[in-house]
């Protein structure tokens, strides 16, 4: 049962026994996480069986998608969020009255006042 709305995905990647392969998906089942396109190929038992692709062996993804703008927003919200995680867990939740996040200035300068090296 496909959901139009969702669109789908064509990967081709390639196989040790199968050589080049070509399967098309709904979009809800494949992802990209840690270097791996991970593609769902079946269920049994109720849970779902996924195959991980190495980035490596594939050739392309391709998706359909309701609008190609909002797809580049969902992306760019993922990526500040990401961003935003990571600045908290490197510097803390501390914020300014007008709610942006002190600066940190670090000197990596060869120049050193410490001649005790």
């Amino acid at each position: 049962m496909t959901d139009e709305e969702l669109g789908q995905a064509t990967i081709v990647y390639e196989d040790p026994n199968e050589g080049t392969v070509e399967k098309t998906v709904d979009n809800e089942h494949i992802a990209y996480f840690q270097d791996h396109w991970i593609l769902k190929t079946d269920e049994q038992d109720d849970r779902d069986i996924v195959r991980r692709i190495p980035l490596q062996n594939v050739y392309y993804v391709e998706r359909s998608v309701e609008e190609f703008e909002e797809e580049v927003a969902t992306v760019r919200n993922q990526v500040e969020s990401c961003a935003g995680n990571l600045r908290e867990r490197l510097f803390g939740s501390e914020q300014q009255d007008d709610g942006e996040t002190e600066s940190l200035t670090i000197d990596v300068g060869e120049d050193s006042d410490d001649d005790s090296r």
